[in-house]
């Protein structure tokens, strides 16, 4: 009993900045593994999203890649090229772009959406394997607490 109570004392003396940063990038790299085995890519599937006013658009209308690098700036990676990623979509004929430039969802890319999304509980479920939910809701209301004492802002 004694050396697991050293170790979690010794965990409890960690830097959480560390542990996030090792999930974060862990977790983008899993999940981005499981997409790609899946024929797409993450940002792209944003891009989807971001299109879609079945999802998070707010008016269904088309949008400029500066836009919506703008719309996804909090969770883009510096390696994500939402142009080339567009130019793929567009290629499936899921994206349009009209003269003005703006990128559309096509019908076909909605039913990709929906469909992608579906893969999506199947990730979650690997990710929370042998993670109780009460656990996981308490690790997140520490980080959130963690935000707030930082100065950041939890929404």
């Amino acid at each position: 009993m004694t050396t697991q109570h050293t170790a979690d004392a010794e965990l409890a003396g960690q830097p959480a900045a560390y542990w996030t940063g090792v999930a974060y990038e862990a977790l983008i790299a899993f999940t981005r593994a499981r997409q790609a085995e899946l024929g797409f890519t993450q940002p792209g599937f944003w891009l989807l999203r971001n299109l879609s006013r079945n999802d998070i658009s707010p008016d269904g209308q088309g949008m400029t890649v500066p836009e919506l690098e703008r719309a996804m700036s909090s969770y883009l990676r510096s390696e994500d090229d939402l142009e080339s990623e567009a130019a793929v979509l567009s290629e499936r004929g899921w994206l349009i772009r009209d003269g003005r430039g703006r990128l559309w969802i096509t019908e076909a890319g909605e039913e990709a959406r929906v469909s992608l999304k579906q893969h999506a509980p199947g990730i979650r479920e690997r990710i929370h394997q042998g993670i109780d939910d009460a656990d996981y809701v308490t690790a997140v209301k520490v980080l959130q607490q963690m935000i707030r004492n930082t100065g950041g802002e939890v929404s």
